[in-house]
C-alpha cells in the first residue's frame, strides 16, 4: 500500500515542470530526512495521508494525465522506490507524460537503479555540503557523500536535458538547493559540488525559506532571507561555473505556497475516476 496527501495540478515547481497547465502532482506521506523547517512537516512525518492501492496510485496519474499535466510529479517517494519500481513498470505503457522524481536528494545508489529507464527527470534536493549542519537541520549522516553519489547516478540515468517545442522538460535533471538564512558558506560549497558532477546541470536556487512554527524559536532559523544573502547566493551560482538554472523572487518565501492536503479531496478524486 502507498500513503498520498495529494493529488493535483501544482503551478509552482520551475518554469519548465509547472508551464501553463501545471505539473501533476502525487505527495506521498513521509520522507527521508527529518529537516527541523519542513514547510510540509505534517506529511513527511507527521503522518498525515490517504492509503491507496496500486492501482489506485495508477488511477491517480491517469487523471492527472486526463486534466492536462505536463508530468506525473511523484513528490517525495523515496520511501516506496520498491513498491513505485512494479507500480511504474505497469504504469508507463498507459501514462504518456513524464514521470518526475521529486525527492530530497539522501538516498542510495542502489535504489535509484531501480528506477533507471522509468524516471524521466529527476529533481533533487542539494541541501548541504556541511555534514555538520546536515545532521543537526536534518538528522541526516553523511548526507554530502550520499547525495552526491545519487546526483551522479541520477546524471548517469539522464545525461541529457530534452525539452520539447513549448519549453517543457521531457528528460534531464533539475537539482534544487534551498538557501538558508546564516548558512551562506554551505551554499557556496553545495553549489561547487554540484557544479563537480556536471557544470552543465540545471539548478534551481531557492529563496523561498520561510520559518515554519517549528522553529519560531530557533536561534539561526527563526528569520526568513536576506536580499543580500540571495544575492550573494546567485553569485557563486556563477562561481562555481554553472550557467543553467532557476532564481526565485522572494516574495515567495510564504506559507502561500504550501499546498493543502486535503486527504477528502483525494478520496473524492479517486472515487470519481473508479467511476468514469
Amino acid at each position: 500500500m502507498y500513503k498520498i496527501a495529494r493529488v493535483g495540478l501544482h503551478h509552482f515547481e520551475e518554469p519548465c515542470l509547472s508551464g501553463e497547465r501545471g505539473s501533476g502532482t502525487i505527495f506521498f506521506s513521509g520522507c527521508n530526512l527529518r529537516c527541523l523547517f519542513c514547510q510540509n512537516y505534517e506529511i513527511s512525518y507527521g503522518g498525515k495521508g490517504l492509503e491507496v492501492s496500486e492501482s489506485e496510485l495508477i488511477d491517480c496519474m491517469l487523471y492527472l494525465q486526463d486534466i492536462g499535466a505536463h508530468n506525473i510529479n511523484l513528490v517525495t517517494p523515496s520511501n516506496y522506490t520498491n513498491l513505485l519500481q512494479s507500480t511504474l513498470g505497469k504504469a508507463k505503457p498507459i501514462v504518456k507524460l513524464p514521470i518526475v522524481w521529486n525527492s530530497s536528494g539522501y538516498e542510495t545508489v542502489a535504489n535509484l537503479k531501480k528506477m533507471d529507464g522509468l524516471v524521466d527527470v529527476y529533481l533533487p534536493d542539494f541541501k548541504y555540503s556541511d555534514d555538520d549542519l546536515a545532521w543537526e537541520y536534518s538528522h541526516a549522516k553523511g548526507y554530502r557523500e550520499v547525495a552526491l553519489a545519487a546526483l551522479e547516478e541520477m546524471r548517469r540515468q539522464q545525461p541529457n536535458d530534452v525539452f520539447d517545442n513549448d519549453g517543457m522538460m521531457q528528460k534531464g535533471v533539475i537539482v534544487r538547493h534551498l538557501v538558508l538564512p546564516g548558512q551562506i558558506e554551505n551554499t557556496v560549497d553545495a553549489l561547487r559540488d554540484i557544479a563537480s558532477v556536471d557544470k552543465s546541470l540545471y539548478v534551481s536556487l531557492m529563496g523561498q525559506y520561510f520559518p515554519t512554527d517549528n522553529v519560531k524559536n530557533h536561534p539561526t532559523l527563526s528569520r526568513r532571507l536576506t536580499a543580500r544573502e540571495y544575492d550573494e547566493a546567485i553569485d557563486s551560482f556563477f562561481s562555481a561555473g554553472l550557467h543553467n538554472g532557476f532564481s526565485q523572487d522572494l516574495d515567495s518565501a510564504t506559507e502561500e505556497y504550501v499546498p493543502d492536503f486535503d486527504l477528502q479531496e483525494v478520496r473524492n478524486i479517486i472515487n470519481k475516476y473508479k467511476l468514469n
